[in-house]
């Protein structure tokens, strides 16, 4: 079997030339080459053909970008959009940021080259508005707009809307709300009072201002600017006025009038010879009116008047008449009541005409009238009188003094006032009331009381005697009238 043979035979020739020959790999060929021309070679069976990536139309997997869109260019042609060497492009519809690279390409593994998905921009939450609130149109997605608002009272500063930006980021800034509206105050209505009676001013009461504030309803402070709830107001108009401050220190005021009226009657006349003295302001409301006659003057009718709320006095108006004296009187109390709270009493006692303590007292007083009359009385046939013997007489009428001239010893004494002459049981009663010697000059006065005041063992002057009634003998009212009218003697 010599072909049976030859074929085994021939693997093993094949083995020994391919030790013998030396070769060298090239990688990626597919084949051998030789170092020696004359060598024998084999070449191995071909690999299986490489696949051509171009013509795969569909390499990677098909781009679906959710709320995006993929722009591709492909090497073959704008109708291949996953290809191999595709490129693409991503971008994300309006409201959506794009997660990822901005373009892609499809690589030989069959994937792309990176992966990115389009996320929804949202902004932050907004913060809560102390006082205030906001309301969003969609919430806190892009586009979305937020209105604020404040509470009542409050007003806004700053941004009144706000939009989420497409940057994630809102526009403006965070408004606040303020209180800058001035409380409400209301004050209570003006009024008007009568004055009270016998004053010139009235007490009026109120209740305080209502105040409210519109924001958070605290009231800081109400200032009052004028008297008080329940204070006395003169005659006239006047204004008060109330300031309130809420927290914020905004203010409000409001002002009301009261007005007070002093209901007047006409104005009273001083009778003549007379004068008026009245309380409060004198004709007002209520005021009381006395009647007042000058010293040697008596008055004959009603001695008060008193202003009614009718503005008409009560009663009528009295005269001032010339003060009779009467010496026939059954005794010493008799004589001396004609004087009480009318006349004060100067009783001059001495122990005969010519003594000479006695002629320097009359002297100095000029109390003889038959010889001088200074009184208001005197006519123009009236003796003239010397200055000095008018100003004593004056200011003895004046200050209503009345002489009393106790002269000589019994049954022979004499006693008189002015012209009219006094019993002799008169004259001893004097004395022994007035405890008056018949030894030696002496005199005593007597306030409108009839209380012994003064005793002088000598003759005392005019300016004397005035000092000591004026220092301590004249009423309040008298001193008034002598401060009003001053000194007419002078």
């Amino acid at each position: 079997q010599p072909p049976r043979m030859a074929q085994e035979a021939a693997p093993v020739l094949l083995v020994v030339l391919a030790r013998l020959v030396s070769s060298t790999w090239h990688e990626g060929s597919g084949y051998y080459l030789e170092s020696h021309t004359n060598e024998v070679y084999a070449e191995e069976p071909p690999p299986e053909p490489a696949l051509d990536y171009r013509r795969v139309p569909q390499w990677c997997a098909t781009l679906n970008i959710h709320r995006g869109e993929a722009t591709c260019y492909s090497p073959r042609g704008s109708s291949y959009r996953s290809s191999l060497g595709t490129r693409c492009e991503l971008s994300c519809a309006r409201g959506y940021r794009l997660v990822g690279p901005s373009a892609v390409q499809c690589l030989p593994n069959r994937h792309w080259s990176g992966m990115a998905y389009c996320r929804q921009i949202r902004c932050h939450v907004l913060p809560a508005v102390l006082r205030g609130s906001y309301v969003c149109s969609a919430g806190v997605q892009m586009d979305s707009r937020c209105d604020y608002t404040c509470l009542p009272g409050y007003q806004l500063e700053g941004d009144r809307s706000r939009i989420c930006m497409e940057d994630g980021r809102w526009s403006g800034s965070e408004p606040i709300c303020v209180d800058m509206e001035p409380p409400k105050i209301r004050c209570p209505d003006s009024r008007e009072r009568i004055a009270e009676p016998g004053k010139l001013t009235a007490t009026v009461y109120w209740d305080p201002p209502r105040v409210r504030d519109s924001a958070d309803g605290v009231i800081k402070r109400v200032m009052l600017r004028g008297p008080e709830p329940g204070s006395e107001f003169p005659e006239g108009e006047h204004v008060i006025r109330y300031t309130a401050h809420d927290q914020a220190y905004n203010r409000a005021s409001c002002k009301f009038r009261i007005r007070v009226q002093v209901r007047r009657c006409p104005v009273l006349k001083a009778p003549q010879n007379g004068y008026i003295s009245c309380t409060s302001d004198g004709n007002n409301y209520g005021a009381t009116c006395e009647y007042l006659c000058d010293g040697g003057y008596e008055r004959q009718g009603t001695s008060l008047r008193v202003c009614q709320s009718t503005q008409q006095w009560t009663g009528s108006q009295p005269l001032c008449a010339p003060m009779q004296i009467s010496t026939d009187v059954n005794s010493a109390a008799s004589l001396l009541d004609q004087f009480h709270e009318k006349r004060r009493l100067l009783v001059i006692s001495a122990p005969d005409p010519s003594n000479r303590y006695y002629k320097m007292q009359i002297s100095m007083l000029q109390v003889r009238r038959r010889s001088c009359c200074p009184l208001p009385t005197a006519t123009a046939s009236t003796p003239h009188c010397p200055p000095a013997a008018q100003q004593a007489a004056c200011g003895l009428d004046l200050r209503h003094v009345t002489i009393i001239e106790l002269v000589g010893q019994p049954p022979h004494e004499v006693g008189r006032i002015r012209e009219h002459r006094l019993a002799l049981g008169i004259i001893e009663e004097l004395r022994r009331f007035l405890h008056l010697t018949r030894s030696h000059f002496n005199a005593v006065l007597l306030d409108k009381a009839g209380t012994d005041r003064e005793r002088y063992i000598s003759p005392v002057s005019p300016d004397e005697l005035f000092v000591f009634i004026d220092t301590y003998l004249l009423s309040e009212r008298e001193a008034a009238r002598r401060a009003q009218s001053g000194d007419p003697c002078e």
